[in-house]
Protein backbone atom coordinates (compact mmCIF):
# COMPACT_ATOMS: atom_id res chain seq x y z
CA UNK A 1 0.00 0.00 0.00
CA UNK A 2 1.44 3.39 -0.91
CA UNK A 3 0.24 6.80 0.10
CA UNK A 4 -3.68 8.00 -1.18
CA UNK A 5 -4.81 10.36 -3.96
CA UNK A 6 -7.24 12.45 -3.51
CA UNK A 7 -8.71 14.37 -6.31
CA UNK A 8 -10.33 18.02 -5.67
CA UNK A 9 -12.49 19.76 -8.58
CA UNK A 10 -11.34 23.49 -9.01
CA UNK A 11 -14.26 24.45 -10.73
CA UNK A 12 -15.36 26.09 -14.13
CA UNK A 13 -12.87 29.04 -13.22
CA UNK A 14 -14.61 31.28 -10.48
CA UNK A 15 -12.38 30.79 -7.56
CA UNK A 16 -15.88 32.30 -5.61
CA UNK A 17 -17.21 29.20 -6.61
CA UNK A 18 -14.42 26.58 -4.59
CA UNK A 19 -16.26 25.49 -1.72
CA UNK A 20 -14.96 26.03 2.00
CA UNK A 21 -14.00 22.23 2.10
CA UNK A 22 -12.19 21.95 -0.99
CA UNK A 23 -10.17 25.32 0.12
CA UNK A 24 -9.29 23.63 3.62
CA UNK A 25 -7.88 20.63 1.72
CA UNK A 26 -5.56 22.46 -0.38
CA UNK A 27 -4.27 24.48 2.35
CA UNK A 28 -3.25 21.95 4.53
CA UNK A 29 -2.13 19.54 2.40
CA UNK A 30 1.70 19.18 1.95
CA UNK A 31 1.80 17.61 -1.35
CA UNK A 32 -0.41 19.25 -4.45
CA UNK A 33 -0.23 18.60 -7.51
CA UNK A 34 -2.64 20.32 -11.00
CA UNK A 35 -2.64 18.98 -13.80
CA UNK A 36 -2.15 22.57 -15.50
CA UNK A 37 -1.28 25.86 -14.23
CA UNK A 38 -3.24 27.73 -17.15
CA UNK A 39 -6.94 27.79 -15.04
CA UNK A 40 -7.74 31.34 -13.07
CA UNK A 41 -8.96 29.03 -9.81
CA UNK A 42 -4.95 28.40 -9.73
CA UNK A 43 -3.57 31.68 -10.42
CA UNK A 44 -5.52 33.09 -7.30
CA UNK A 45 -4.74 29.77 -5.33
CA UNK A 46 -0.80 30.72 -5.80
CA UNK A 47 -1.41 34.56 -5.03
CA UNK A 48 -2.63 33.37 -1.96
CA UNK A 49 0.47 30.76 -1.37
CA UNK A 50 -0.65 27.72 -2.02
CA UNK A 51 1.54 26.27 -4.69
CA UNK A 52 1.75 23.16 -7.09
CA UNK A 53 3.56 20.97 -8.95
CA UNK A 54 2.10 21.33 -12.19
CA UNK A 55 2.34 18.43 -15.70
CA UNK A 56 2.55 21.27 -18.01
CA UNK A 57 6.03 20.07 -19.19
CA UNK A 58 3.83 16.82 -19.69
CA UNK A 59 1.99 18.45 -22.58
CA UNK A 60 5.63 19.67 -24.24
CA UNK A 61 6.92 16.18 -24.36
CA UNK A 62 4.13 14.46 -25.64
CA UNK A 63 2.72 14.47 -29.24
CA UNK A 64 -0.87 13.46 -28.32
CA UNK A 65 -3.14 14.09 -25.41
CA UNK A 66 -3.86 10.34 -24.36
CA UNK A 67 -0.26 9.97 -24.29
CA UNK A 68 -0.38 13.14 -21.86
CA UNK A 69 -2.91 11.58 -19.80
CA UNK A 70 -1.58 8.45 -19.04
CA UNK A 71 1.77 9.95 -18.25
CA UNK A 72 0.23 11.93 -15.88
CA UNK A 73 -1.37 8.93 -14.04
CA UNK A 74 1.48 7.38 -13.82
CA UNK A 75 3.56 9.77 -12.36
CA UNK A 76 0.37 10.06 -9.58
CA UNK A 77 1.11 6.85 -8.78
CA UNK A 78 4.67 6.19 -8.57
CA UNK A 79 4.74 8.83 -6.76
CA UNK A 80 1.77 7.39 -4.27
CA UNK A 81 3.95 3.88 -4.62
CA UNK A 82 6.76 6.10 -2.80
CA UNK A 83 5.32 7.58 -0.07
CA UNK A 84 4.03 5.79 3.45
CA UNK A 85 0.11 5.10 3.52
CA UNK A 86 -0.44 7.55 5.97
CA UNK A 87 0.44 10.34 3.49
CA UNK A 88 -1.55 12.26 1.20
CA UNK A 89 -1.14 13.34 -2.41
CA UNK A 90 -3.91 16.25 -3.57
CA UNK A 91 -4.07 16.32 -7.47
CA UNK A 92 -6.11 19.25 -8.24
CA UNK A 93 -7.99 19.30 -11.67
CA UNK A 94 -10.28 21.75 -13.55
CA UNK A 95 -13.94 21.71 -13.23
CA UNK A 96 -15.61 18.56 -12.04
CA UNK A 97 -13.48 15.37 -11.75
CA UNK A 98 -15.99 13.06 -13.08
CA UNK A 99 -16.47 15.76 -16.17
CA UNK A 100 -14.29 15.07 -19.42
CA UNK A 101 -10.95 14.59 -17.32
CA UNK A 102 -9.59 11.72 -18.40
CA UNK A 103 -6.48 11.49 -15.64
CA UNK A 104 -9.19 10.44 -13.59
CA UNK A 105 -10.65 8.19 -15.44
CA UNK A 106 -7.38 6.95 -15.62
CA UNK A 107 -6.56 6.86 -12.42
CA UNK A 108 -9.97 5.00 -11.35
CA UNK A 109 -9.26 1.90 -13.65
CA UNK A 110 -5.22 1.57 -12.42
CA UNK A 111 -5.87 2.70 -8.21
CA UNK A 112 -7.13 -0.39 -7.28
CA UNK A 113 -4.88 -2.53 -9.06
CA UNK A 114 -1.81 -0.99 -7.64
CA UNK A 115 -3.49 -0.91 -3.96
CA UNK A 116 -3.84 3.01 -3.74
CA UNK A 117 -6.84 4.88 -2.12
CA UNK A 118 -8.63 7.17 -4.49
CA UNK A 119 -10.67 9.80 -3.29
CA UNK A 120 -12.36 11.79 -5.12
CA UNK A 121 -13.76 15.74 -3.96
CA UNK A 122 -16.17 17.08 -6.52
CA UNK A 123 -15.94 20.45 -8.17
CA UNK A 124 -18.44 22.81 -9.86
CA UNK A 125 -18.60 21.70 -13.57
CA UNK A 126 -18.43 23.94 -16.71
CA UNK A 127 -21.73 22.47 -16.97
CA UNK A 128 -23.78 23.67 -14.69
CA UNK A 129 -22.07 27.12 -15.93
CA UNK A 130 -23.09 26.68 -19.29
CA UNK A 131 -26.28 25.62 -18.30
CA UNK A 132 -26.75 28.86 -16.61
CA UNK A 133 -25.23 31.31 -19.32
CA UNK A 134 -25.94 29.59 -22.21
CA UNK A 135 -29.75 29.56 -21.05
CA UNK A 136 -31.14 26.05 -21.63
CA UNK A 137 -32.31 22.70 -19.58
CA UNK A 138 -30.81 19.95 -20.23
CA UNK A 139 -34.00 17.86 -19.23
CA UNK A 140 -35.09 18.72 -22.74
CA UNK A 141 -32.14 16.61 -24.53
CA UNK A 142 -28.60 17.11 -24.10
CA UNK A 143 -25.44 15.37 -24.81
CA UNK A 144 -21.50 16.22 -24.42
CA UNK A 145 -19.11 15.51 -26.79
CA UNK A 146 -15.10 15.63 -26.79
CA UNK A 147 -14.12 17.81 -29.87
CA UNK A 148 -10.87 15.86 -30.30
CA UNK A 149 -13.17 12.77 -30.81
CA UNK A 150 -16.04 14.18 -32.32
CA UNK A 151 -17.75 12.19 -35.41
CA UNK A 152 -20.74 13.34 -37.62
CA UNK A 153 -22.23 9.83 -36.16
CA UNK A 154 -22.44 11.25 -32.91
CA UNK A 155 -24.29 14.90 -33.47
CA UNK A 156 -27.94 14.64 -32.71
CA UNK A 157 -29.83 18.05 -33.88
CA UNK A 158 -32.65 17.01 -31.81
CA UNK A 159 -30.91 17.71 -28.10
CA UNK A 160 -29.13 20.42 -26.74
CA UNK A 161 -25.16 19.60 -27.99
CA UNK A 162 -22.38 20.91 -26.52
CA UNK A 163 -18.62 20.56 -27.18
CA UNK A 164 -16.00 20.31 -25.03
CA UNK A 165 -11.89 20.39 -25.12
CA UNK A 166 -11.90 23.16 -27.64
CA UNK A 167 -8.30 23.84 -27.19
CA UNK A 168 -7.33 25.47 -30.36
CA UNK A 169 -8.69 26.74 -33.70
CA UNK A 170 -7.23 23.37 -35.34
CA UNK A 171 -10.01 21.57 -33.35
CA UNK A 172 -12.27 23.91 -33.91
CA UNK A 173 -11.72 23.19 -37.22
CA UNK A 174 -11.80 19.71 -37.18
CA UNK A 175 -15.15 20.17 -35.15
CA UNK A 176 -16.69 22.32 -38.40
CA UNK A 177 -16.04 19.91 -40.58
CA UNK A 178 -17.88 17.18 -38.38
CA UNK A 179 -20.74 19.49 -37.88
CA UNK A 180 -20.87 20.83 -41.79
CA UNK A 181 -21.75 16.43 -42.11
CA UNK A 182 -25.01 18.01 -40.68
CA UNK A 183 -25.91 21.58 -40.47
CA UNK A 184 -25.75 23.76 -43.38
CA UNK A 185 -22.95 26.06 -43.36
CA UNK A 186 -24.32 29.15 -42.29
CA UNK A 187 -26.27 27.75 -39.34
CA UNK A 188 -25.63 29.81 -36.17
CA UNK A 189 -23.33 28.25 -33.18
CA UNK A 190 -22.35 29.84 -29.96
CA UNK A 191 -18.78 29.73 -29.04
CA UNK A 192 -18.11 30.37 -25.08
CA UNK A 193 -14.73 30.92 -23.72
CA UNK A 194 -14.10 31.16 -19.83
CA UNK A 195 -17.91 30.96 -18.99
CA UNK A 196 -18.75 32.24 -15.81
CA UNK A 197 -14.98 33.64 -15.17
CA UNK A 198 -14.99 37.26 -14.28
CA UNK A 199 -13.38 39.84 -16.60
CA UNK A 200 -12.61 36.82 -18.56
CA UNK A 201 -15.74 35.49 -19.92
CA UNK A 202 -16.88 35.50 -23.36
CA UNK A 203 -19.78 34.34 -25.99
CA UNK A 204 -20.20 34.84 -29.75
CA UNK A 205 -22.20 33.49 -31.78
CA UNK A 206 -21.21 33.20 -35.68
CA UNK A 207 -21.98 31.16 -39.05
CA UNK A 208 -20.68 27.42 -38.80
CA UNK A 209 -18.03 27.76 -41.27
CA UNK A 210 -16.58 30.47 -39.58
CA UNK A 211 -16.07 28.56 -36.26
CA UNK A 212 -12.22 28.03 -36.79
CA UNK A 213 -11.77 32.38 -37.19
CA UNK A 214 -12.94 32.85 -33.87
CA UNK A 215 -10.14 34.35 -31.67
CA UNK A 216 -9.27 32.79 -28.17
CA UNK A 217 -9.92 29.21 -28.12
CA UNK A 218 -7.68 27.86 -25.00
CA UNK A 219 -8.80 25.42 -21.57
CA UNK A 220 -11.59 26.88 -20.79
CA UNK A 221 -13.77 26.83 -24.65
CA UNK A 222 -16.72 24.95 -25.74
CA UNK A 223 -18.88 25.01 -28.77
CA UNK A 224 -22.97 24.76 -28.42
CA UNK A 225 -25.66 24.18 -30.81
CA UNK A 226 -29.28 24.38 -29.17
CA UNK A 227 -31.90 21.62 -30.00
CA UNK A 228 -33.67 21.99 -33.26
CA UNK A 229 -36.67 19.44 -34.42
CA UNK A 230 -35.99 20.58 -37.83
CA UNK A 231 -36.25 17.14 -39.51
CA UNK A 232 -34.49 18.90 -42.71
CA UNK A 233 -31.34 18.28 -40.21
CA UNK A 234 -31.63 14.72 -40.05
CA UNK A 235 -32.13 14.21 -43.87
CA UNK A 236 -28.61 12.64 -44.44
CA UNK A 237 -29.14 10.29 -41.07
CA UNK A 238 -30.22 6.38 -41.68
CA UNK A 239 -32.58 6.96 -38.55
CA UNK A 240 -34.26 9.47 -40.68
CA UNK A 241 -34.47 7.06 -43.28
CA UNK A 242 -35.98 4.37 -40.98
CA UNK A 243 -38.55 6.74 -39.60
CA UNK A 244 -39.96 7.21 -43.25
CA UNK A 245 -40.03 3.96 -44.38
CA UNK A 246 -42.06 2.92 -41.11
CA UNK A 247 -44.60 5.93 -41.60
CA UNK A 248 -45.32 4.92 -45.71
CA UNK A 249 -45.74 1.58 -44.11
CA UNK A 250 -47.76 2.98 -41.19
CA UNK A 251 -51.80 2.87 -41.67
CA UNK A 252 -51.37 7.02 -42.26
CA UNK A 253 -48.22 6.23 -45.14
CA UNK A 254 -48.95 5.59 -48.77
CA UNK A 255 -51.55 2.89 -49.58
CA UNK A 256 -49.38 1.32 -52.09
CA UNK A 257 -46.46 0.86 -49.82
CA UNK A 258 -48.90 -0.84 -47.37
CA UNK A 259 -50.17 -3.18 -49.71
CA UNK A 260 -46.79 -4.56 -50.75
CA UNK A 261 -44.97 -8.12 -49.54
CA UNK A 262 -41.67 -9.71 -49.92
CA UNK A 263 -42.94 -11.48 -53.41
CA UNK A 264 -44.60 -8.29 -54.47
CA UNK A 265 -41.75 -5.96 -54.63
CA UNK A 266 -38.83 -8.97 -55.20
CA UNK A 267 -38.52 -7.95 -59.08
CA UNK A 268 -37.87 -4.58 -57.53
CA UNK A 269 -34.83 -5.79 -56.16
CA UNK A 270 -33.58 -7.52 -59.05
CA UNK A 271 -33.98 -4.33 -61.46
CA UNK A 272 -32.70 -1.96 -58.74
CA UNK A 273 -29.35 -4.23 -58.71
CA UNK A 274 -28.91 -3.95 -62.58
CA UNK A 275 -29.13 -0.43 -62.77
CA UNK A 276 -26.76 0.31 -59.86
CA UNK A 277 -24.66 -2.24 -61.78
CA UNK A 278 -25.01 -0.15 -65.06
CA UNK A 279 -24.15 3.16 -63.68
CA UNK A 280 -21.21 1.26 -62.12
CA UNK A 281 -20.64 0.37 -66.15
CA UNK A 282 -21.00 3.85 -67.06
CA UNK A 283 -18.90 5.14 -64.76
CA UNK A 284 -21.14 7.72 -63.40
CA UNK A 285 -20.60 8.74 -60.10
CA UNK A 286 -24.22 10.73 -59.63
CA UNK A 287 -26.40 8.22 -61.35
CA UNK A 288 -24.99 5.75 -59.07
CA UNK A 289 -25.99 7.65 -55.60
CA UNK A 290 -29.06 7.99 -56.58
CA UNK A 291 -29.85 4.20 -57.86
CA UNK A 292 -28.17 3.15 -54.67
CA UNK A 293 -30.34 4.54 -52.81
CA UNK A 294 -33.17 3.13 -54.84
CA UNK A 295 -31.53 -0.34 -54.05
CA UNK A 296 -31.09 0.53 -50.35
CA UNK A 297 -34.97 1.63 -50.62
CA UNK A 298 -35.74 -1.80 -51.13
CA UNK A 299 -33.88 -3.51 -48.36
CA UNK A 300 -35.18 -0.78 -46.33
CA UNK A 301 -38.97 -2.13 -47.41
CA UNK A 302 -37.91 -5.91 -47.05
CA UNK A 303 -36.70 -5.40 -43.38
CA UNK A 304 -39.46 -3.06 -42.46
CA UNK A 305 -42.32 -5.95 -43.44
CA UNK A 306 -40.18 -8.11 -41.03
CA UNK A 307 -39.90 -5.45 -38.04
CA UNK A 308 -43.85 -5.52 -38.44
CA UNK A 309 -44.20 -8.86 -37.65
CA UNK A 310 -41.28 -8.91 -34.66
CA UNK A 311 -39.27 -11.23 -36.58
CA UNK A 312 -36.19 -8.56 -37.01
CA UNK A 313 -35.89 -5.06 -37.68
CA UNK A 314 -33.03 -3.30 -39.78
CA UNK A 315 -30.96 -3.10 -36.66
CA UNK A 316 -30.88 -6.72 -36.63
CA UNK A 317 -29.91 -6.44 -40.29
CA UNK A 318 -26.58 -3.89 -39.49
CA UNK A 319 -25.68 -5.97 -36.53
CA UNK A 320 -25.29 -9.45 -38.26
CA UNK A 321 -23.65 -7.95 -40.78
CA UNK A 322 -21.29 -5.99 -38.38
CA UNK A 323 -20.84 -9.20 -36.63
CA UNK A 324 -20.12 -11.25 -39.84
CA UNK A 325 -17.70 -8.77 -41.00
CA UNK A 326 -15.48 -8.34 -37.59
CA UNK A 327 -15.91 -12.32 -37.68
CA UNK A 328 -14.26 -12.94 -41.49
CA UNK A 329 -11.78 -10.58 -41.04
CA UNK A 330 -9.34 -11.60 -38.19
CA UNK A 331 -6.19 -9.70 -40.51
CA UNK A 332 -7.76 -6.81 -39.02
CA UNK A 333 -10.06 -7.40 -36.02
CA UNK A 334 -8.00 -9.99 -34.73
CA UNK A 335 -4.71 -11.60 -34.37
CA UNK A 336 -4.06 -13.41 -37.59
CA UNK A 337 -2.41 -11.58 -40.60
CA UNK A 338 -2.67 -11.24 -44.25
CA UNK A 339 0.11 -9.86 -46.21
CA UNK A 340 -2.05 -10.05 -49.81
CA UNK A 341 -5.72 -10.53 -51.21
CA UNK A 342 -5.25 -13.79 -51.76
CA UNK A 343 -3.96 -14.48 -48.08
CA UNK A 344 -7.01 -11.97 -46.73
CA UNK A 345 -9.44 -14.53 -49.23
CA UNK A 346 -8.40 -17.79 -47.39
CA UNK A 347 -8.96 -16.25 -43.54
CA UNK A 348 -12.08 -15.01 -45.21
CA UNK A 349 -13.34 -18.41 -46.29
CA UNK A 350 -11.47 -19.96 -43.39
CA UNK A 351 -14.00 -17.93 -40.95
CA UNK A 352 -17.23 -18.78 -43.13
CA UNK A 353 -16.30 -22.82 -42.49
CA UNK A 354 -15.68 -21.64 -38.90
CA UNK A 355 -19.65 -20.30 -38.56
CA UNK A 356 -20.77 -23.08 -40.19
CA UNK A 357 -19.85 -24.90 -37.86
CA UNK A 358 -21.27 -22.83 -35.07
CA UNK A 359 -24.43 -23.39 -36.50
CA UNK A 360 -23.83 -27.35 -36.42
CA UNK A 361 -23.47 -27.46 -40.34
CA UNK A 362 -20.08 -29.57 -40.94
CA UNK A 363 -18.48 -28.45 -44.13
CA UNK A 364 -16.64 -31.52 -45.26
CA UNK A 365 -19.76 -33.34 -45.31
CA UNK A 366 -21.45 -30.30 -47.25
CA UNK A 367 -21.23 -30.68 -51.30
CA UNK A 368 -18.63 -28.87 -52.75
CA UNK A 369 -21.05 -26.90 -54.99
CA UNK A 370 -22.92 -25.57 -51.99
CA UNK A 371 -23.71 -21.59 -51.32
CA UNK A 372 -24.23 -21.08 -54.61
CA UNK A 373 -27.30 -19.08 -55.00
CA UNK A 374 -29.95 -20.74 -57.25
CA UNK A 375 -32.08 -17.88 -58.75
CA UNK A 376 -28.03 -16.20 -59.84
CA UNK A 377 -28.42 -15.25 -63.65
CA UNK A 378 -27.19 -18.30 -65.62
CA UNK A 379 -23.81 -17.41 -66.99
CA UNK A 380 -23.00 -16.28 -63.42
CA UNK A 381 -23.88 -19.33 -61.58
CA UNK A 382 -22.29 -21.34 -64.12
CA UNK A 383 -18.69 -19.55 -63.49
CA UNK A 384 -19.40 -19.93 -59.65
CA UNK A 385 -20.07 -23.81 -60.26
CA UNK A 386 -17.33 -24.11 -62.46
CA UNK A 387 -15.01 -21.99 -59.37
CA UNK A 388 -15.90 -24.15 -56.59
CA UNK A 389 -15.49 -27.62 -58.89
CA UNK A 390 -11.87 -26.67 -59.44
CA UNK A 391 -11.29 -25.79 -56.18
CA UNK A 392 -11.80 -29.64 -55.18
CA UNK A 393 -9.68 -30.96 -58.53
CA UNK A 394 -12.85 -31.38 -60.88
CA UNK A 395 -11.14 -28.95 -63.71
CA UNK A 396 -8.93 -29.23 -66.63
CA UNK A 397 -5.52 -29.28 -66.61
CA UNK A 398 -4.67 -25.81 -68.77
CA UNK A 399 -7.10 -23.79 -71.30
CA UNK A 400 -6.07 -25.77 -74.23
CA UNK A 401 -8.54 -28.92 -72.86
CA UNK A 402 -11.30 -26.14 -72.17
CA UNK A 403 -10.79 -24.67 -75.72
CA UNK A 404 -10.77 -28.53 -77.13
CA UNK A 405 -14.31 -29.11 -75.11
CA UNK A 406 -15.95 -26.05 -77.11
CA UNK A 407 -14.83 -27.43 -80.37
CA UNK A 408 -16.06 -30.70 -79.04
CA UNK A 409 -19.79 -29.50 -77.91
CA UNK A 410 -20.28 -26.90 -81.24
CA UNK A 411 -19.93 -30.08 -83.15
CA UNK A 412 -22.75 -31.26 -81.05
CA UNK A 413 -24.67 -28.53 -81.55
CA UNK A 414 -23.91 -28.49 -85.21
CA UNK A 415 -24.80 -32.24 -85.48
CA UNK A 416 -28.53 -31.73 -83.74
CA UNK A 417 -29.36 -28.50 -85.71
CA UNK A 418 -28.71 -30.52 -88.71
CA UNK A 419 -30.09 -33.38 -88.20
CA UNK A 420 -33.00 -31.62 -86.73
CA UNK A 421 -33.42 -32.90 -83.33
CA UNK A 422 -35.99 -31.48 -80.72
CA UNK A 423 -35.57 -28.07 -79.67
CA UNK A 424 -35.33 -28.95 -76.12
CA UNK A 425 -31.88 -31.44 -77.35
CA UNK A 426 -30.52 -28.20 -79.30
CA UNK A 427 -31.31 -25.90 -76.39
CA UNK A 428 -29.47 -28.22 -74.38
CA UNK A 429 -26.30 -28.36 -76.54
CA UNK A 430 -26.48 -25.05 -76.74
CA UNK A 431 -25.90 -24.93 -73.05
CA UNK A 432 -23.41 -26.93 -73.27
CA UNK A 433 -21.49 -24.95 -75.19
CA UNK A 434 -22.13 -21.74 -73.23
CA UNK A 435 -21.02 -23.45 -69.83
CA UNK A 436 -17.71 -24.62 -72.04
CA UNK A 437 -17.16 -21.25 -73.20
CA UNK A 438 -17.15 -20.00 -69.31
CA UNK A 439 -15.21 -22.76 -68.94
CA UNK A 440 -12.57 -20.95 -71.00
CA UNK A 441 -13.43 -17.43 -69.93
CA UNK A 442 -12.15 -18.35 -66.03
CA UNK A 443 -9.29 -19.54 -67.66
CA UNK A 444 -7.97 -16.65 -69.01
CA UNK A 445 -8.83 -14.58 -66.00
CA UNK A 446 -12.06 -12.94 -67.23
CA UNK A 447 -15.93 -12.86 -65.66
CA UNK A 448 -17.54 -13.80 -68.52
CA UNK A 449 -21.26 -11.86 -67.67
CA UNK A 450 -18.93 -9.14 -67.38
CA UNK A 451 -17.40 -9.95 -71.16
CA UNK A 452 -20.72 -10.37 -72.42
CA UNK A 453 -21.80 -7.04 -70.85
CA UNK A 454 -19.20 -5.69 -72.93
CA UNK A 455 -19.87 -6.80 -76.04
CA UNK A 456 -23.56 -6.02 -75.15
CA UNK A 457 -22.47 -2.45 -75.19
CA UNK A 458 -20.67 -2.86 -77.90
CA UNK A 459 -23.29 -4.06 -79.93
CA UNK A 460 -25.51 -1.53 -78.80
CA UNK A 461 -23.62 1.26 -79.88
CA UNK A 462 -22.71 0.18 -83.40
CA UNK A 463 -26.45 -0.90 -83.68
CA UNK A 464 -27.52 2.23 -82.51
CA UNK A 465 -24.54 4.64 -84.67
CA UNK A 466 -26.26 2.96 -87.82
CA UNK A 467 -29.67 3.96 -87.16
CA UNK A 468 -28.52 7.05 -86.35
CA UNK A 469 -26.46 7.88 -89.44
CA UNK A 470 -29.71 6.50 -91.44
CA UNK A 471 -31.88 8.94 -89.66
CA UNK A 472 -29.98 11.18 -90.26
CA UNK A 473 -30.27 10.38 -94.37
CA UNK A 474 -34.11 10.38 -93.99
CA UNK A 475 -34.27 6.58 -93.84
CA UNK A 476 -35.49 4.15 -91.71
CA UNK A 477 -33.29 0.51 -91.25
CA UNK A 478 -36.55 -1.30 -92.55
CA UNK A 479 -35.43 0.92 -95.93
CA UNK A 480 -31.86 -0.33 -96.27
CA UNK A 481 -29.91 -2.84 -97.64
CA UNK A 482 -27.93 -4.91 -95.64
CA UNK A 483 -24.72 -3.78 -97.64
CA UNK A 484 -25.58 -0.37 -96.88
CA UNK A 485 -26.05 -1.78 -92.91
CA UNK A 486 -22.92 -3.46 -92.96
CA UNK A 487 -21.18 -0.38 -94.24
CA UNK A 488 -22.22 1.94 -91.48
CA UNK A 489 -21.49 -1.05 -89.23
CA UNK A 490 -17.94 -0.86 -90.09
CA UNK A 491 -17.77 2.72 -90.05
CA UNK A 492 -18.57 2.55 -86.09
CA UNK A 493 -16.09 0.03 -85.45
CA UNK A 494 -13.89 2.90 -86.98
CA UNK A 495 -15.06 5.45 -84.67
CA UNK A 496 -14.95 2.87 -81.43
CA UNK A 497 -11.19 2.23 -82.53
CA UNK A 498 -10.76 6.15 -82.50
CA UNK A 499 -11.62 5.99 -78.85
CA UNK A 500 -14.49 8.64 -79.33
CA UNK A 501 -17.08 5.96 -77.13
CA UNK A 502 -17.16 3.58 -74.54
Amino acid sequence: MGASITVIGLGSGDPDKLTVGSLKKLQQAELRYVRTLDHPVVSWLEETGISFKSFDEVYEAKDDFPSVYDEIASQLLAAASDLPPEREIIYAVPGHPMVAESTVKLLRERCPERGVRLDIIGGESFLDVAFTRLGFDPIEGFQLLDASELASSLVEPRVHTLIGQVYDSFTASDVKLSLMETYPDDYPVTVGHALGVAGQEKIEQVPLHELDRVEGYGNLSLIYIPRDDNEMLRQRSFERLHEIVTILRSPEGCPWDREQTHQSIRKNLIEETYEVIETIDEDDPDHMQEELGDLLLQIMLHSQMEEETGIFTVYDVIGSLNDKLIFRHPHVFGDLSAEDAEEALNNWEGMKAEEKRKKGIVPEKQSALSGVPRDLPALMKAFKLQKKASKVGFDWEDVEGALGKIDEELAELKQAIREGHAASEQALELGDVLFTVVNVARFIGADPEEALSLVNRKFKFRFEYVERKLNEAGRMLSESSLEEMDRLWDEAKEVERSGRIL
